[in-house]
Formats: C-alpha cells, sequence, structure tokens
C-alpha cells in the first residue's frame, strides 16, 4: 500500500495492492477525510449506480450533528477498497461501506450497524429470463449468453455466480476470467444488465438484485421462496411496473438471504461523540434520513438503521470463499 504522508498509518499486515493513490470525487487534495477543525470524517463508499452520494447523504449528515453536536465532514472514496483503507489509515472515523468489506475490516473496523429498507435488514438477488424464452431453469443457461451487475456487485454478480455454481454450471474463473459453460457479460449496474435482457435477443437471463427486478416479475413468481416473501422489502412491489406497461420478466432463481450494508467505524476511534452517533445513527428514522422536502432524485435507499456486528456478515465471507475472491480484487472496479 502506498502510505499517504500525514494520513495515519497501518499497524498491521496490509491487505491492499499498492494503489496510486486516491481520487476525490470532492476535489480535495491530500488524504481522505482530511479535516483541519476536528471534524467527524465520514467517507462514503462510491455506488454503484449513477447518483450524487454526498446530496444523498447531506440529511444524515445535519440529523447526526443536531442530534450529537458534531461537525461531520462528508468524503467519498474512489472504491470500495479505498473507503476501507481509509478506515485502516485513519483518514476517517466513520464509513458507509459495502457487505464485502466487514471480512477485510476485522481487526480495525467495527460494524455500527446495518442499513434497512422500509423495514427489511436483508435482500436478495434474482436471475430472470423473458416469458417467451426456452428457459425453464437455471440448468437450462448452460451454453447461453447472460447478463449481470457490475463485476463485483454483491446482489448482481457475487451470489448469482454462487448461484449458478450451485445449479451444476461450470463458472470457471468468473467473475476474475470467463465461465466455462456459458458466457457472462457484466454491466455497469442493475438496471442496465435487466434492460439488456429485455433489449438484446441473444442475451436469455438477466442477474440483478431484487429491488431491480421484482417491480417487473409478477407477485405470484416469488411466492414459493419464503423467505423473500417474509424479509424481502421488494415483495410487496413486485409486478408493481407491469400496470405502467413495462416488459414482464420471468423469474428462475432468488438467492438466499444477503445482509444489507454496513455502517463501520475505525476500531481506534474513541472520541466522545463516538458513542453519541451510533446512539443516534441507531435511533434514526425514515424521516431523518429522507426528509419530505428532499427531492425524490437524491433520496437514499435505505430508511433506517438497526444493530449489527460482524457476525452478520458471515454470509458474505462465504460467498467470497465460494469464489476465490478477496477483498482488494474490487479495487479495479470501482
Amino acid at each position: 500500500m502506498v502510505q499517504k504522508p500525514d494520513c495515519g498509518g497501518s499497524t498491521r499486515r496490509t491487505f491492499l495492492k499498492a494503489t496510486s493513490g486516491v481520487a476525490l470525487a470532492t476535489g480535495v487534495a491530500g488524504c481522505i477525510g482530511a479535516t483541519d477543525d476536528g471534524a467527524v470524517r465520514f467517507v462514503l463508499n462510491p455506488a454503484e449506480e449513477q447518483t450524487d452520494i454526498l446530496e444523498e447523504y447531506t440529511p444524515m449528515k445535519e440529523y447526526l450533528e443536531e442530534e450529537t453536536g458534531a461537525t461531520i465532514d462528508l468524503t467519498r472514496a474512489g472504491s470500495y477498497v479505498e473507503t476501507l483503507e481509509a478506515l485502516e489509515t485513519d483518514q476517517a472515523d466513520i464509513a458507509d461501506t459495502s457487505p464485502t468489506a466487514v471480512p477485510a475490516g476485522e481487526g480495525f473496523a467495527d460494524v455500527l450497524g446495518m442499513r434497512t429498507a422500509f423495514g427489511g435488514a436483508l435482500y436478495f438477488s434474482t436471475i430472470a429470463t423473458t416469458p417467451d424464452s426456452d428457459i425453464e431453469e437455471l440448468a437450462d443457461l448452460e451454453g447461453g449468453l447472460i447478463t449481470t451487475g457490475a463485476r463485483m456487485s454483491t446482489s448482481g454478480t457475487l451470489a448469482p455466480s454462487v448461484m449458478l455454481s450451485e445449479a451444476g454450471i461450470d463458472i470457471g474463473d468468473f467473475p476474475e476470467g470467463d465461465a466455462n459453460d456459458l458466457e457472462i457479460r457484466t454491466a455497469t449496474d442493475h438496471d442496465t444488465s435487466r434492460e439488456r435482457l429485455v433489449n438484446d435477443d441473444d442475451i436469455v437471463a438477466a442477474a440483478t438484485g431484487a429491488f431491480a427486478s421484482a417491480p417487473q416479475i409478477p407477485q405470484e413468481q416469488f411466492d414459493e421462496y419464503s423467505e423473500f416473501v417474509e424479509h424481502s422489502a421488494e415483495y410487496d412491489d413486485a409486478g408493481s411496473d407491469l400496470e405502467d406497461g413495462e416488459p414482464e420478466l420471468q423469474l428462475l432463481a432468488v438467492s438466499d438471504p444477503l445482509p444489507r450494508a454496513p455502517i463501520m467505524a475505525r476500531s481506534e476511534w474513541d472520541d466522545p461523540e463516538r458513542e453519541d452517533i451510533e446512539e443516534a445513527l441507531l435511533a434514526a428514522g425514515e424521516d431523518d434520513l429522507i426528509p419530505d422536502d428532499v427531492d425524490e432524485d437524491y433520496e437514499l435507499w435505505f430508511t433506517g438503521i438497526q444493530d449489527a456486528d460482524q457476525s452478520d456478515y458471515e454470509p458474505i465471507q462465504e460467498i467470497l470463499d465460494e469464489l476465490g475472491l478477496e477483498f482488494q480484487d474490487f479495487d479495479d472496479d470501482e
């Protein structure tokens, strides 16, 4: 790892590849989360979708400042890996991270809470086809062309890769290389993966997070997946876009439940405001995170934060182990 001057240092064996520097969307020179006023440094993951994450998190920042009296500086990191690196090297006190960051952060980053959406702390991947295809189950995808989300997206690519493997399809070295039994094309995000299925006749199936596919899948197709019905925030909305004339999709499979993304803190951060911020995060309601006056284009994708710890992310570690991935493999994509 490249050591950045005046940005703290790592006291443990580094888990990251050397990088040439940190790209900041805010244009701040020097360190991620650098601040001269003693503010709490809150670093944000770059979103997979094209969103203004700094704008989206501003209501949370303002809520936390009002509740705790702390001053909070928001900074967007250039990659998933850089977000966790900021916690390891004392460039951040708190961070919005991906689920895949939790196993890699053991020993220097703590899970403060798990983000929830409309009461649901778990989310799901789907693999879907079109109603006029002759694909009836995942095994039928052998020899075909499918699309997935971003190469290292947990719900768009990693969980679906395990689903394919468990169905008996040889995925080879994917997502780091090519699959053997079918062709897989990654997209930039979940919506693009879904749209490719609809618009490209050569593509026979699409993997996405359920939040991107469920509105175009008739609700009754999910009924055999009891965990999805019980836990998914997307179940009630399943099929809703069909009323607006959107193309119908045919469900092939739903993943096991996945823990939603965490809010993490630097383990050695022991300033008095840490406890106050943690309490405020866990007490935050939807109105605190998404006030009525927020433009819908800048709304957070989650509505609350519930208590969680590293053990809640064991399913993510199992996915990484199954695919032979380590967290540094995420650096090239983001």
